[in-house]
């Protein structure tokens, strides 16, 4: 990899000569601006507002605007003249614990190469120093024309600089946080720490870009002359106002779903959903009713109607299945308490009839 500054790093009274590299790059897709009439491409020429006319690199140096808009030229000469002891050096302030370094203030990231073979001894202690004390360090440093902060730690077998922002560069969260006081649920809590715990930790070698990979698609299909065809894109429901509990609750179960915890089975199957109830329906006594009014009927059929009626309820329905025979017992009891004295009755009559005969007999 090719180094964008030399210099060394100062440590008390070590110097260790090293090469900045680029840890990072870029790989977002530039497109550049065309006349739409005719495909030409889109220039800036540097011109002076003076003259109007357009000026060369070697012609241009730089300048401070003032307040009144008075323009005030400094030179590279005058730059150089001032007295900036990190010019060349890296030099480290203290070592910290890594937590104390603000995340706010993470800017570009750098390798630190050691630059020849006799840096490579204090270049492994201060690697080793760092690994061993679990701390970092803060330094300062001088790139691109302006002393700037930054923090060195161990990359595997590699010592690693984040450039730092000055902590007066960091704004502070004025009017950002939500207003108003607003509570939440330790029912709510549980269901975000489920979903955090559903969906669990990401292989980070994983995540790529993929809205890059569709504008290279794009660009392909173009190239080729295809129809690109618009993709569908799937309603978020940004903007809306949800129900939070609902909305945990799905978000653990899609989680569940697309890690395959939850499917088919009787564990997908209880978590959460509830068996459909149905009421046993009743039956009403208005077709017993209706029976007797259409044609006169004995006991002993109408108890044969309660008795079918109550065949047609559900078996779960006992108490009413006992009723019911309970009734058709009384009913064939009556019945036949009604044929004996019937009998009684009719047996009293022939014998009163026989008396009175023999009673003419005797007179005679």
């Amino acid at each position: 990899m090719r180094s964008i500054w030399n210099g060394a790093i100062s440590f008390g009274l070590v110097s260790i000569p090293i090469k900045l590299v680029n840890a990072t790059e870029n790989h977002s897709i530039h497109f550049r601006q065309i006349h739409l009439a005719d495909g030409g491409r889109i220039r800036y020429r540097k011109v002076c507002e003076l003259d109007e006319e357009e000026v060369q690199g070697g012609e241009i140096g730089k300048a401070y605007e003032d307040a009144d808009g008075t323009m005030i030229p400094i030179t590279d000469e005058d730059l150089a003249q001032l007295p900036l002891p990190t010019a060349k050096t890296i030099e480290i302030v203290a070592f910290v614990p890594a937590d104390q370094i603000d995340p706010l203030q993470m800017d570009a990231a750098y390798y630190l190469s050691a630059n020849g073979v006799p840096a490579a001894k204090p270049y492994t202690l201060l690697r080793e120093a760092l690994k061993r004390s679990n701390k970092v360090a803060v330094a300062k440093y001088a790139l691109r024309g302006r002393e700037r902060l930054g923090m060195l730690r161990v990359v595997d077998d590699v010592i690693a600089m984040h450039g730092l922002l000055w902590p007066d560069e960091i704004r502070a969260p004025e009017g950002v946080a939500p207003d108003g006081d607003v509570t939440v649920r330790d029912a709510e809590l549980d269901l975000a720490d489920a979903l955090m715990d559903t969906l669990g930790e990401v292989d980070m070698d994983s995540l790529h870009d993929d809205y890059r990979e569709a504008v290279e698609e794009l660009i392909a299909a173009k190239a080729s002359g295809e129809t690109v065809r618009p993709a569908e894109s799937g309603d978020t429901g940004g903007g809306k106002v949800i129900d939070l509990i609902a909305a945990l609750e799905n978000s653990v179960q899609a989680a569940k779903k697309s890690r395959g915890e939850a499917g088919d089975g009787a564990e997908g199957e209880g978590d959460g959903e509830m068996a459909d109830v149905h009421p046993i329906k009743k039956t009403s006594g208005k077709s017993s009713a209706s029976g007797k009014s259409s044609a006169p009927t004995t006991k002993k059929s109408s108890a044969a109607a309660k008795k079918s009626t109550s065949k047609s309820v559900p078996k779960s329905t006992g108490a009413k299945k006992s009723t019911s025979t309970t009734k058709k017992a009384a009913a064939k009891k009556t019945t036949k308490t009604a044929a004996a004295k019937k009998q009684t009755s009719s047996s009293g009559g022939t014998g009163a009839k026989k008396t009175a005969s023999s009673r003419k007999r005797a007179s005679a």
